[in-house]
Order: structure tokens, then C-alpha cells, then sequence
């Protein structure tokens, strides 16, 4: 297949925004994929801070990111992407260049626990202030359950509002697939 799948896509957005000695957002942990992804690209002298409300997908990556030797690269948060603002320190403030969110539930954990359009959009807003210019906010959005589909829903609304002169936005997804596959906002800031 010559077109990228949706997470490989996710990941060339994220190589061509974040580099060594770069600081990097891991908004939704999971099971630390993406995590330890952020952490291998911004080497030994960057940093990532990662956020997850449920303390499984806290542990998950703390042990995928001690197994691959990336702990010490990475900052954790037992807590929800909308507190972004108040965790990362300022003087980060201005040179964060990558931020990812894999949204929906904990892949094989409780499925009611999912991610909520309020606080991803308070996220956004947040990285947005804090993020250097032409850094890059990817969003990859799971759809195939009832709360998936108003998240969808009101984060298309929110970035289709975004200011052209503040942020380009993208969409990138397979229109022909069945069984609501997911797919990518990308937010740059400009």
C-alpha cells in the first residue's frame, strides 16, 4: 500500500516537528507507544511529559519506558491532558514542538474510561499557548463508540474555528473503510 495507515502517518508528523534536545507531549499515555517513540526522538538532553488519568496507563508506560532505558527522558503525570498548562515548568514555555493524543479508551483496559472533547480542546488551547511556531499537535481520533463520535464531532467543529493565521489544520483519513477507522487532526501552529 503507497498510502501511509493512519498511526505511521502520526509518527512522520511527529519525526518532522520534534528532534534531539526537543520537548515533546504525550497528552494520552496508553500504553506508552507513543511515549517512548517522543522519547527516542528528542534523545538524552530533551524531554517529554506524558498525562493519563488511570494509573494502569501510568504504569504501562513506566515500565515499557524502564525496559527500553528512556525513563530518565520522560516526565509522568497521573493526571488528565487539561492540566498541560499547570504541569509542564515555564521555562519549557515557547520550545515545545511536538504533542500527540491518542483518543477514545485505554487500549485492553476499562472501556468507560474514555477521553472527553472538554478537556482535549482545553489541551489544545494550552499547547497552542505554550508550543514553539511550527511545532506540531496530532491528534489521532477513535470514533467507533458512542462518546468517540461526539468527541469527533466537537473537535472538528472546535479546529475548522481556528484562526488560519495562528494554525494550519489537517485531516487526514480513509473515506472508504468501514467500521469507523480512525483518523488524524494535525494542528501547526504557525
Amino acid at each position: 500500500m503507497k498510502l501511509e495507515r493512519v498511526l505511521p502517518f502520526a509518527r512522520n508528523l511527529l519525526e518532522s516537528a520534534v528532534g534531539p534536545g526537543d520537548i515533546a507531549v504525550d497528552a494520552t499515555l496508553g500504553n506508552g507507544h507513543d511515549t517512548a517513540f517522543l522519547a527516542k526522538l528528542v534523545g538524552e538532553t530533551g524531554r517529554v511529559y506524558g498525562f493519563d488519568i488511570q494509573s494502569d496507563a501510568i504504569a504501562s508506560t513506566g515500565f515499557r519506558l524502564d525496559e527500553l532505558g528512556l525513563t530518565e527522558r520522560v516526565v509522568l503525570f497521573h493526571k488528565g491532558h487539561e492540566n498541560i498548562l499547570s504541569s509542564v515548568p515555564k521555562e519549557q514555555f515557547g520550545k515545545v514542538r511536538g504533542a500527540i493524543f491518542n483518543l477514545g479508551y485505554l487500549p485492553g483496559g476499562d472501556k468507560s474510561i474514555v477521553t472527553k472533547s472538554n478537556t482535549t480542546i482545553a489541551a489544545v488551547e494550552q499547547l497552542l499557548e505554550i508550543m514553539a511556531p511550527e511545532a506540531l499537535i496530532v491528534l489521532v481520533i477513535y470514533h467507533g463508540h458512542e462518546e468517540g463520535v461526539q468527541e469527533r464531532d466537537e473537535l472538528l467543529q472546535f479546529v475548522k474555528q481556528l484562526d488560519q493565521k495562528k494554525a494550519h489544520v489537517l485531516q487526514y483519513q480513509f473515506i472508504n473503510q468501514v467500521n469507523h477507522p480512525p483518523f488524524i487532526i494535525a494542528i501547526e501552529k504557525r
